[in-house]
């Protein structure tokens, strides 16, 4: 009889599948953190994490800015396949966003038994049809546009942006530690079966105020502020991962849990991305090389570092894996599961990778491929960037001269590759504006 009873269990939705946190950084550089070789943040939770799980030296974002990688996280594949959504949506776009009708990863996971709950930053699209509750999400608090004052919770437009599910609400608080408390609630609330929290913060992003502050910023000084600023932004996110980590202890979640943290894309003007050069906004290393840390206590290993090559995608292959979700045939994912790879069962797999940047405007402005350790950039007029980047992570000497065979070899693949993304499923203009 009892064999009969574990067989039963294990047949429903969800039984025997494992938690997900995945905690998403916004602008984070890649060199950040005190165990990515940062001399000047204190990130003793992060640290902790690195330490009990995988840290990957060689990740990457989806792409240079905030809503491509969401795109490409929520929908494991390339964002240029939706459309519309390559560069960051614009305060005051109204009409750029996730189709209602588009598969993602909470969808997914809901209907294989999951319950799901996201708290902190979307940059998705402004509207219900568009927003997380509409996209598989049973719980949503946070923003959903791509900025919001920490503490006056209005956008950089001055338009008011804080919601609980599909409502707009007001409550007195800095943003990093209610997007905490959200998440923690909600954990505390989970009554059995398998569950995935999404923790998206908006910090380090603009506009930079430390915990204490106690004013709104002006909306002309957005992008105004110090280092000092900047990581008291950091460790304030990283005491809020310490809190969550704390809270899956104490619930005695932990060992089924995988925890993932990563950024966006690469820090801005006030961050560190060393060893890469250039910053958010490009796709030099410097734009979408990102910190990743995972952490499954039993399943992957501790204290390990990979130099496996990833990228955000990735993460959504792996997690759809693991809860052996039924994807859609017309919606192939473009990223690999990383699980056996981090478990140590193989080497790295070799990746071949491919960025485009497209401004707010919609023009293109270069594109870039990953082959191997190969990296090969070019500009819209003609520069053309080849960088091996095995020995020149900071993207220094140009190669593109002596590899003329290599140049020619990546750029078809580029070709190619745009010529299977485009046209995207869902046109939209980004000049769209209301």
């Amino acid at each position: 009889m009892l064999n009969l009873i574990l067989l039963a269990a294990l047949a429903l939705p969800g039984a025997g599948k494992p938690n997900v946190v995945f905690i998403l950084a916004d602008d984070l550089g890649y060199g950040d953190l005190g165990c990515y070789g940062a001399p000047d943040v204190k990130t003793p939770h992060l640290d902790r994490l690195a330490k009990a799980g995988v840290r990957l030296t060689d990740f990457h974002s989806n792409g240079p800015v905030c809503t491509p990688t969401r795109c490409g996280l929520m929908t494991g594949r390339y964002q240029q396949r939706i459309g519309g959504l390559e560069w960051a949506i614009m305060p005051g776009v109204r009409r750029l966003g996730l189709p209602a009708g588009e598969t993602t990863v909470a969808r997914l996971l809901k209907e294989t038994g999951y319950a799901t709950a996201m708290s902190g930053k979307w940059h998705l699209g402004y509207t219900d049809d568009r927003a997380p509750n509409a996209h598989g999400f049973d719980h949503f608090f946070g923003l959903r546009s791509g900025n919001h004052d920490y503490l006056s919770h209005r956008e950089n437009n001055g338009e008011p942006d804080l919601y609980l599910e599909d409502k707009p609400v007001v409550m007195p608080g800095y943003s990093t530690h209610l997007i905490t408390a959200h998440a923690l609630k909600w954990l505390d609330e989970i009554k059995g079966g398998p569950f995935f929290l999404y923790v998206a913060y908006n910090a380090p992003h603009f506009p930079f105020q430390a915990p204490d502050a106690t004013e709104a910023v002006k909306l002309r000084d957005f992008n105004v502020g110090t280092r000092a600023t900047y990581i008291r932004m950091v460790e304030a996110m990283d005491e809020g991962v310490g809190q969550i980590l704390d809270r899956l202890d104490d619930l005695g979640l932990a060992k089924d849990t995988l925890v993932v943290f990563t950024s966006d894309n690469g820090g801005a003007q006030l961050s560190r991305n060393a060893p890469a050069t250039r910053a958010k906004g490009t796709l030099f290393e410097g734009g979408i090389r990102v910190p990743c840390i995972a952490r499954w206590p039993g399943q992957l290993p501790e204290a390990k570092t990979t130099s496996q090559v990833g990228i955000t995608m990735d993460w959504t292959a792996t997690i759809l894996s693991l809860a052996g979700a039924t994807l859609r045939k017309d919606r192939p994912l473009d990223g690999i599961d990383l699980m056996p790879i981090l478990k140590g069962s193989g080497g790295d797999e070799p990746r071949l990778l491919f960025w485009r940047r497209v401004d707010a405007r919609g023009i293109k402005t270069h594109r870039a491929v990953r082959d191997g350790d190969w990296k090969y950039i070019d500009m819209v007029g003609g520069v053309t960037s080849l960088y091996d980047l095995a020995t020149d992570v900071g993207e220094r000497r140009n190669l593109a001269e002596q590899k003329p065979e290599i140049v020619k070899a990546l750029r078809r693949k580029v070709d190619e590759w745009e010529s299977k993304v485009d046209p995207p499923l869902y046109p939209q203009s980004p000049r769209q504006v209301e």
